[in-house]
């Protein structure tokens, strides 16, 4: 699965999803992965996310990945709808098995399913499984995709391609064994999936004080690097030699020929703040034992600079590309 193209978003998506709603604070917008509504004297963040490119392990993916973009704007997630469809309504088993992996994380998030729909279609070859997670808090601002300004260092938590490395782990087993991956790089690799989840960092360095945050999925950390960047009106120069990226990643990128950079990420956490904050990031990132590296920083201009043995600028958004949407075109599964 892949996203559309921002230019068949801004002429076929967003002219329909309008509203006059004073208490929409924040509606349909590109790069902003919350909805924040105005209930009280609380404001409440919402977000829906589909999980079809993986079957292993989907029902955990979901939910983590929906709920680790209400973290990103600094809110705790706690209520979580969730729709289950699988291919054949004989698979139970299927079933339950999402639904337990749903329920842990869930549980290991503090957050609670209240609701959904569950379903079969024959017209599925693998399951699909969307979360919306929903969040409020009450005196603060939330914060915002389109917050970075010139001088934000930029950071990243744990390492890119986890997520997409995970997958192909996962549901690419009999691929990655015949491209010579051995069965101890593969459970490695698939272990990557436990770090999925960037709520406790979000959550912490949101009260030190950051400026912009966004998660990692579809389009690696170059998308979301460039989605940043565009919303915030700035440049960031990113410093290859900075990046970093597990020797795991690295193999299975080498035989399965993806980019890293262009892979889906849930579980990387970008961040931009004042170079100020640093040190208190650094300590609370410490406490948590969550990793980390400061990989570029914000400057004036546009788009993404790649700082490498060649100095590369990127400035289109493309949304709908993605490594693993990629590679389940040249590699297609079964349910």
């Amino acid at each position: 699965m892949s996203k559309f193209s921002l230019d068949v978003l801004q002429n076929h998506v967003f002219p329909y999803a309008t509203n006059t709603d004073p208490d929409v604070l924040l509606g349909a917008a590109f790069g902003e992965d919350v909805a924040l509504t105005r209930i009280g004297d609380s404001i409440l963040a919402s977000h829906v996310d589909p999980i079809v490119g993986a079957i292993g392990g989907i029902g955990s993916l979901a939910v983590n990945v929906a709920a680790n973009d209400i973290a990103t704007s600094g809110i705790q997630p706690r209520w979580i709808l969730l729709l289950v469809l699988i291919p054949d309504k004989e698979d139970t088993d299927l079933l339950e098995s999402i639904m337990r992996d749903a329920g842990k994380a869930a549980a290991d998030l503090g957050a609670s399913i209240i609701g959904g729909h569950t379903g079969y279609s024959a017209g599925l070859s693998r399951p699909l499984v969307a979360a919306t997670v929903m969040g409020a808090q009450a005196g603060s601002e939330p914060v915002r995709t389109g917050g970075a300004r010139p001088g934000d260092a930029v950071l990243i938590t744990k390492g890119i391609a986890l997520e997409g490395t995970a997958i192909l782990a996962e549901d690419f087993k009999d691929i990655a064994l015949s491209l010579g991956i051995s069965e101890d790089e593969i459970n490695d690799a698939a272990g990557l999936i436990e770090n999925v989840s960037v709520v406790p960092e979000a959550l912490a360095l949101s009260k030190v004080g950051v400026t912009a945050m966004h998660d990692v999925t579809r389009g690696g950390l170059m998308e979301t690097l460039l989605e940043i960047a565009a919303l915030s009106d700035v440049g960031i120069e990113l410093y290859e030699d900075k990046l970093p990226i597990d020797s795991i990643v690295s193999r299975f990128a080498d035989l399965f020929q993806y980019d890293p950079l262009r892979m889906i990420s849930s579980g990387t956490l970008a961040v931009s703040m004042h170079p100020d904050k640093l040190e208190e990031a650094t300590k609370e990132l410490e406490k948590l034992g969550v990793p980390f590296a400061v990989i570029g920083k914000v400057v004036e201009g546009k788009g993404v600079h790649l700082i490498g043995q060649l100095k590369q600028h990127f400035s289109e958004i493309r949304c709908e590309d993605d490594e693993l949407a990629r590679l389940w075109l040249k590699y297609p599964r079964d349910k």
